[in-house]
Formats: structure tokens, sequence, C-alpha cells
């Protein structure tokens, strides 16, 4: 099981520098239009977090000879699943998806795509995938460490990304009555 578990590392590790390349032209093209950036303090340690993971997973999938779990081929769904809802994350955003904060004044927030129903697609994809693609691999440790890890980073991150955007759009107007990661139609505590 050793050549796909290499395959499939390999392709997550393209799609990681694929969006790199992505978010450093957005951030160009973004910052030549006037736009600022935030949050510059703890993004080094969100690449650190996300660099890490992969050391992480591989150290323990090799040294711990760890097997695929018996609910991989479910696993492997969500994990399609989240990256549909990735791809379609960043395709509505456009030029103004980044994997920093970089918030350009006066502009519409984006509503369409699947922040008609959630403020942050992304962040629960990344969440997601944290955790199922460990567990995919029998990582459980790896699962674990960075489910917690991400829960630290995201506490920090989302606050910072919602008060850019409070202060420089009409972030409050556009999502006021959205939810950070379930859509309404599943919270029935909500009004």
């Amino acid at each position: 099981m050793m050549i796909p578990f290499i395959i499939f590392i390999s392709v997550l590790i393209f799609q990681r520098l694929l969006e790199l390349v992505i978010a450093r032209k957005n951030e160009k093209w973004m910052k030549e239009q006037g736009a600022l950036e935030f949050g510059m303090k703890h993004y080094q340690f969100i690449v650190i977090m996300h660099s890490m993971f992969f050391v992480v997973l591989l150290f323990e999938k090799i040294t711990f000879s760890r097997e695929f779990s018996a609910f991989w081929p479910l696993l492997a769904a969500v994990f399609v699943c989240a990256q549909l809802i990735r791809v379609w994350a960043i395709s509505s955003l456009g030029r103004y998806w980044n994997t920093k904060i970089i918030v350009l004044p006066n502009v519409e927030v984006v509503r369409r795509g699947p922040y008609r129903f959630i403020k942050h697609p992304n962040y629960l994809v990344v969440s997601i995938e944290l955790l199922v693609v460990p567990l995919m691999l029998g990582a459980y440790m790896t699962a674990c460490l960075f489910t917690i890890l991400n829960i630290i980073m995201l506490s920090i991150r989302i606050p910072a990304e919602e008060k850019a955007l409070r202060e420089l759009t009409e972030y409050e107007g556009s999502f006021g009555s959205c939810n950070r990661f379930l859509p309404k139609l599943l919270n029935k505590y909500d009004n």
C-alpha cells in the first residue's frame, strides 16, 4: 500500500504548491489595487503548521507502519467532497482568494458559491482535511494533534480575518445572518 500512499501525498503536496502559486498571483494583483494585509504575525505559524502536517504524517505512517483505515473508502469520499468544496470556494472568490488575510477596501463581499451558505468554507475544508487524511491513512496521532493545532490556529485566524473585513468592507451587512461553518438550514437552534 506504499505506492498509493506516495501518490496520494504527492498529489496533495502538489495541490498545496499550486494553491500557493495562485495565492501569490492574487496577492500581487490585490496589492496593486490597494489591498491591505492583516494577520502577518500569525501567518508564519499557519505555514509552519501546514508544512509540519506532512512531515508528521509521513513520520507516523512510515515509523509505525500505519495501514490504511478499514474505513478508507468512506473517508476518501469525504475527502473528495471536501476538495470539491475547496475548488468551489476558491473559484467563487476568484482573484480575492488568498492564503493570507488581504482585503481590498470598499469592495463588495463575495456571497456566491459556498459563501452563500457559510462564512468560511475554505477553513471548514481544511478542518475536514486535517482530520480525514490522517484517519484515512491510519495516522491517528497526526489526526488528533493537527485537529487541536488547527482549532487553536483558527481561533486566532478567523477573528483577525473578520475584524479586517469589518473594518474595510460591508462584511457584517453581507454575512450578518450567516454562520461560520454550518449552513443555517442545518442549525436548528438559530431563529
